[in-house]
């Protein structure tokens, strides 16, 4: 099975998936924020390189979708391929932080990528409001992070809550993480994985 967790920056996706991950045996595919060349200069200055961030997160996700496509081990992956075109690159264009040309570009790699994926068996969706998010955010303590601006969180759970209400490729959890505290609670954690088995294998506990 291939399992993606996707969400705003901070809403943790990357912890639930290391954690269901050991949970279920599963394999993780997590999103290497250390090795990306682009992702300290673009909180910088978004404007000159948000083109360059989003082909190299379009071109590592596509990657990883191969890879989990060609394994036989059910696998879950930390963000998906549809994140960075209908919700970063979209906002980033719609800021006017990717000019026209580039934006037509970057879609046209993307349509022709799209065509060999597919869709998660279940997609799981960490809905988290703005507080939620910077206390996290400010949490992990990355330097860059710090230029992260709130209107671009706020424009960013946007493009989520209008892409999560259309999805239709398949099985969809949305999990509203504002109240909740899944690392540090041994019962939230717990919930979670009953709603994952319901969805994945139809079991009620």
């Amino acid at each position: 099975m291939h399992i993606a967790i996707c969400g705003n920056i901070g809403s943790g996706k990357t912890t639930l998936a290391s954690k269901l991950a050991k949970h279920y045996r599963w394999k993780s595919e997590l999103e290497s924020v250390d090795d990306n060349p682009y992702l300290e200069d673009f909180y910088e200055d978004m404007e000159r390189w948000a083109f360059h961030l989003q082909v190299y997160f379009l071109n590592s996700r596509f990657r990883q979708i191969r890879k989990i496509r060609e394994s036989l081990v059910s696998t879950i992956q930390d963000r998906t391929i549809y994140e960075d075109a209908y919700i970063f690159a979209a906002n980033l264009y719609r800021s006017g932080f990717i000019n026209d040309r580039d934006y037509s570009n970057y879609l046209s790699l993307f349509n022709s990528m799209i065509q060999h994926v597919t869709p998660p068996d279940l997609l799981i969706y960490l809905k988290a409001d703005i507080p939620k998010l910077i206390e996290q955010i400010e949490k992990r303590g990355r330097s860059y992070e710090n230029a992260i601006r709130i209107d671009y969180l706020k424009n960013l759970n946007e493009h989520y809550n209008d892409w999560i209400s259309e999805y239709d490729l398949g099985k969809l959890l949305i999990i509203d993480v504002n109240n909740i505290n899944f690392v540090q609670s041994q019962d939230d954690f717990a919930s979670i994985v009953r709603k994952i088995d319901v969805e994945l294998f139809g079991l009620f506990s």
